[in-house]
C-alpha cells in the first residue's frame, strides 16, 4: 500500500493519498486546502485516483473539495451526520476570514461497516462520531486513517457544533483502541501513531 501525507492549509490539515502498487488505483482522503499540492503528489506516484473520501466536514478537511474533483470528476463519499456541516461550508469559511471553492457534491453516504474496494486495497468504515457527529474512520491494511477523532498524544476537540467528549471517547475506546497494537494511525493532524503508542501513553485515554 502507498500512503502519502500532504499537509495542507491554514491548519496544517493532513491531505492522504492512498494508493494499491498492484493497479496503481487509489483514493484521497480529506484534500481540504493546496489543490495543486496534492496533483503533484498523485501525479509522481502515477495514481488513477478512483474515490475521494472524507473523515467529517470541518472547513480545513472540505474547503476545496469541490475545486479539486473539477480535475477528477470521482464520487465523493462521508457520512450522512456531518451534512449540516457541509451546508454551512460558506459560514464555516467566513468565520475564519477565508473563502471556499464551494460546497461538493456528495455522490454517496457511507455506514457503519461498509467496506470500499479500491485496486486490492478495502476500506472499512468505521463510525467514529464524537468530534462531528458523522466522523468515521478508514480501516485498511493494518491502517487506520481516523481524521481528527485520535491523535499523537491527544484526541479531537469536542467544544464545535456537533461535538461530545463521551461520545469521542466511547468511540475511541470501541472502535479504535479494539485493534491490534502495531495498527498504523494516520490522524488529520500531526504525525502518525500507533494504537499501542496511544493505548500507552496518551493522557486524555488513562484509565479508560
Amino acid at each position: 500500500m502507498i500512503v502519502e501525507r500532504v499537509e495542507v492549509g491554514a491548519f496544517a490539515e493532513n491531505c492522504y493519498v492512498v494508493g494499491c502498487e498492484e493497479t496503481r488505483d487509489g483514493v484521497v482522503i480529506d484534500p481540504g486546502d493546496e489543490i495543486d499540492r496534492i496533483i503533484e503528489t498523485i501525479t509522481s506516484l502515477q495514481l488513477n485516483v478512483r474515490l475521494i473520501l472524507l473523515t467529517h466536514a470541518h472547513l480545513d478537511h472540505v474547503k476545496e473539495v469541490k475545486a479539486f474533483n473539477k480535475g477528477f470528476g470521482v464520487p465523493v463519499l462521508m457520512h450522512q451526520d456531518d451534512r449540516f456541516l457541509l451546508d454551512n461550508l460558506l459560514v464555516q469559511a467566513a468565520s475564519f476570514g477565508m473563502t471556499t471553492s464551494g460546497i461538493p457534491t456528495i455522490d454517496r453516504y457511507l455506514e457503519e461497516g461498509e467496506v470500499i474496494g479500491v485496486g486490492s486495497l478495502s476500506f472499512e468504515v468505521l463510525h467514529t462520531p464524537g468530534h462531528s457527529p458523522g466522523s468515521i474512520s478508514f480501516v485498511t491494511e493494518k491502517s487506520v486513517f481516523v481524521g481528527d477523532v485520535l491523535f499523537a498524544g491527544s484526541i479531537g476537540r469536542t467544544d464545535l457544533p456537533g461535538g461530545d467528549l463521551e461520545t469521542l471517547l466511547a468511540s475511541i475506546k470501541l472502535k479504535l483502541l479494539t485493534m491490534d497494537d502495531a495498527t498504523r494511525v494516520y490522524p488529520g493532524h500531526g504525525p502518525a501513531t500507533t494504537i499501542g503508542q496511544e493505548r500507552q501513553f496518551n493522557p486524555f485515554l488513562g484509565n479508560r
